[in-house]
């Protein structure tokens, strides 16, 4: 079975390898764990470490703010964007203020899932891309929680019928079980949850692999720290929660 390296040190010896391709994968967490930060390193160092490009739709942020934030990393996107090796699908603004016109890829109504998986097939074929990054999957249940089963399946579709590999961010509130979304954790290839904890009064990260199919994983949870250069995994650490 062919793998994606995650470009996360220590992550890819946590799933043995790397997620198994065409893989739709739910990053799951609470706020402040590290959820985009993991969703946009693992598409960037795609681009940089093994050419693979790469799209993020970006439903709860605005666009130029993410470049902003992924700067702040030492992940300048811009020269990729117009190298046509990194999309962004403005999924936020509706197409609304000046910022938003000049963006190549927009969903007017994120809410149409049909024009969201539209926009999707269409940046995929014109940059070949071979990940994709959607921050956050929350929105599309917290919109039409009825709907939200049906469209990560449609959205599974696309992404493996296209031989893409894919990182959906869900939020969950501080101390909520599950993995956020009703049944989209059912529709998912892998769940990966990041938390922060409390432990002897100080904040600890770490992270779980709650499934990944066609792999076997480390069934450990595992600490991780964010740095000026990114998540970086510690697989040989295990961290216990009393």
């Amino acid at each position: 079975m062919k793998r994606v390296n995650t470009g996360i040190p220590g992550m890819d010896e946590v799933l043995h390898g790397g997620i198994p391709e065409r893989n739709v994968v739910l990053l799951s967490g609470g706020p402040g764990t590290g959820k985009s930060i993991f969703c946009q390193q693992f598409l960037y160092k795609g681009v940089v470490d093994y050419n693979e490009p790469g799209i993020l739709v970006a439903l709860e942020e605005h666009p130029v703010q993410i470049r902003e934030n992924m700067k702040q990393f030492g992940w300048d996107i811009k020269k990729f964007e117009d190298e046509g090796k990194f999309a962004i699908i403005d999924a936020f603004t509706y197409g609304i203020g000046s910022s938003a016109k000049k963006e190549k890829y927009v969903v007017n109504d994120p809410n149409d899932e049909r024009e969201l998986i539209d926009i999707l097939k269409i940046a995929i074929n014109d940059i070949g891309a071979k990940r994709i990054g959607l921050d956050s999957v929350t929105t599309l249940y917290i919109n039409k929680p009825m709907m939200a089963r049906k469209t990560v399946f449609l959205l599974k579709r696309v992404i493996a019928g296209l031989g893409c590999t894919a990182i959906f961010t869900s939020q969950i509130s501080v101390g909520e079980r599950g993995f956020g979304g009703p049944g989209v954790e059912h529709a998912v290839d892998g769940i990966i949850k990041l938390d922060l904890d409390e432990i002897n009064g100080e904040l600890n990260r770490s992270l779980i692999v709650w499934k990944m199919r066609g792999t076997s994983h480390s069934l450990k949870r595992h600490p991780f720290d964010i740095t000026n250069k990114g998540i970086v995994v510690y697989p040989d650490k295990v961290l216990k929660i009393k």
